[in-house]
């Protein structure tokens, strides 16, 4: 480390060593460097012993001040992280569960996952040449554990065994299922996953083999400071708000966004009159019926895995999370919002990757390139579920985000596939990707209020040109 100059610094350390751009400073608290504390101690060396001590590099009296810098340095560090483990904003580890704890919100667990085998143990029915089970379907456990499919699964009489990922609905250790112990051995599908309902008919559960044999694991971990310090951040300091609803229903299993919308106290984007009528001249909303009950709107995107109806459903659970937060007489209209499933064509121009050579369908079936467009459609994912309720799908973004990955050296032809409603891609009967509508080149996908994008993966989309 370069010597810091004695003579820049401070008049002030040969008396004492408190100076105004240290420590608690309006900026946080900021500890003096190394070589600030080196250059202290020989100041004030040179002003006790005298000018002619030789504090030069490898003398050992430069060393014993090197030394006990060192220490102050540690002491230094110590303080700072002491004073940012005071707010949110900074805290790490488990002085941030400590605040997360004061504010009444422990730091969550995450979903255990592991695999199954499936295999395919029937024949087919006429007519069928594939069976496919998409991403999110659920299973569940004799004891009353759930999990759910963590990618899409497709068998025929050619693939008759599949290895699939598999995460835990819900989280904690708790679902650290393990098939020694008969209760947690994953064996049977879930009666209430409508996802299932074409697979039941076909024959499905009879048709196909349930292996648990390895257990889950990672359901004893918690979420990581990031994500804990985002959700501490927007946590409300207070009860019977629509903050505190809206963080209440985020933390139920199978919640992927949430919004609370308030008639009465704001916009009714729902309202028949909305958009259609003349300021001044009408009212945003009529006075409230005293003698009627008042609702607000608990607008829900779930996440794939995630199951409506049913006694351990998402509308269940979110109701009751809900209970103990509203006012007395003011009911929650809980909605499952209409998620759109969009997914990308493109043609991708790849430079300084291992991909191998050959015609069009053999470039794009090889391994090299599934790995590539694995990774893009992560991308792609990461942008579109993350947008709010009504956001539309940009063009601009995809682009962008696909253009990032290492080794795309062009995107051509982008456009965007927009999926019919309640249509996911795959199709259980044909078991091929239902038809989206193409929209124009650079188009966006426009979305109501009440809707929200999900990601379609689709392979035959993305072509290396």
């Amino acid at each position: 480390m370069a010597d810091v100059d004695v003579l820049a610094v401070d008049a002030t350390v040969l008396t004492s060593s408190a100076t105004p751009s240290f420590g608690v400073t309006p900026n946080g608290f900021v500890p003096k460097p190394y070589g600030r504390l080196i250059a202290e101690k020989i100041a004030l060396a040179q002003a006790l012993v005298g000018p002619d001590i030789d504090v030069t590099p490898g003398s050992p009296f430069r060393s014993l001040l090197e030394i006990a810098a060192l220490e102050e340095s540690r002491f230094w560090s110590t303080c700072a992280a002491a004073y940012d483990d005071r707010f949110v904003v900074s805290a790490k580890l488990a002085a941030l569960s400590r605040l997360g704890e004061e504010l009444g919100i422990t730091r969550p667990y995450q979903n255990a996952a592991g695999t199954i085998v499936l295999t395919l143990t029937g024949t087919l029915p006429a007519g069928t040449t594939q069976l496919a089970i998409p991403n999110g379907a659920r299973l569940s456990t004799p004891g009353g554990h759930h999990v759910a499919l963590a990618e899409d699964v497709v068998l025929s009489a050619a693939s008759t065994k599949c290895t699939a990922a598999v995460t835990a609905f819900y989280p904690g250790p708790s679902h650290n299922l393990d098939p020694s112990q008969p209760d947690q051995k994953i064996d049977r599908w879930n009666a209430w996953d409508v996802k299932l309902t074409e697979f039941v008919a076909l024959g499905g559960p009879a048709l196909v083999a349930i292996a648990h044999t390895l257990p889950l694991t990672g359901g004893e971990l918690q979420w990581d400071d990031v994500r804990y310090r985002a959700l501490l951040l927007a946590a409300p300091r207070s009860i019977w708000t629509v903050d505190s609803v809206r963080l209440a229903v985020s933390l139920v299993p199978g919640v992927r966004q949430v919004v609370v919308r308030d008639g009465v106290g704001g916009l009714d984007v729902e309202g028949s009159i909305f958009g259609d009528f003349a300021f001044v001249e009408r009212l945003f909303a009529s006075d409230r019926d005293l003698g009627s009950p008042y609702y607000f709107t608990v607008l829900v995107a779930t996440t794939p895995a995630a199951i409506w109806d049913g006694p351990d459903g998402v509308a269940a659970q979110v109701a009751s999370a809900i209970d103990d937060l509203r006012p007395i007489g003011i009911f929650p209209r809980i909605v499952q919002a209409t998620q759109v499933s969009v997914g990308v064509q493109a043609t991708l121009v790849v430079q300084g990757l291992p991909i191998p050579g050959g015609t069009s369908a053999a470039v794009n079936a090889s391994q090299a390139a599934g790995d590539l467009k694995g990774r893009l459609f992560a991308r792609i994912a990461k942008y579109v579920d993350g947008l709010d309720f009504g956001e539309p799908v940009r063009v601009a973004e995809i682009t962008w985000a696909l253009m990032n990955e290492p080794g795309i050296a062009d995107v051509q032809n982008v456009s965007l596939l927009r999926y019919p409603p309640g249509i996911e891609a795959t199709n259980f009967l044909l078991g091929i990707e239902s038809e989206p509508d193409v929209l124009a080149c650079g188009a966006n996908v426009v979305l109501g209020q009440d809707e929200v994008a999900v990601a379609v993966q689709s392979d035959a989309r993305l072509a290396i040109g």
